[in-house]
């Protein structure tokens, strides 16, 4: 009985972990010691690479999450007129787009 407890337990909080490498939100300070270790790159370059996609925008908001084990930067964006959303994702460690979506 105990074994299979155990079994059940294990497979609960393996479960459970795995959903937290689904998309973890990255605190501040955190965040800060990954630019440090270089992990992630600076935030300056991040919000530059995505500035660099739409001319003239600013940035309404920004996350950094850790999903599926690549810290990914999340971005909205609004440009001039007429005026537009855009969500931009780029993995922080590279730069590389992963998203550019015009939000309605």
């Amino acid at each position: 009985m105990k074994s299979r407890y155990a079994a059940v337990l294990s497979l609960s909080l393996l479960g459970l972990s795995g959903l937290s490498l689904a998309d973890d939100d990255i605190g501040p300070d955190q965040a800060i010691k990954l630019v440090e270790a270089g992990t992630i790159k600076s935030f300056d370059e991040l919000n530059e690479a995505v500035l660099a996609l739409h001319p003239g925008a600013t940035v309404e908001e920004t996350e950094l999450e850790l999903e599926y084990g690549r810290y990914v930067y999340q971005v909205e964006l609004r440009t001039g007129t007429p005026s537009e959303e855009w969500d931009v994702a780029l993995d922080a460690a590279t730069g590389e787009v992963l998203a550019d979506r015009r939000d309605d």
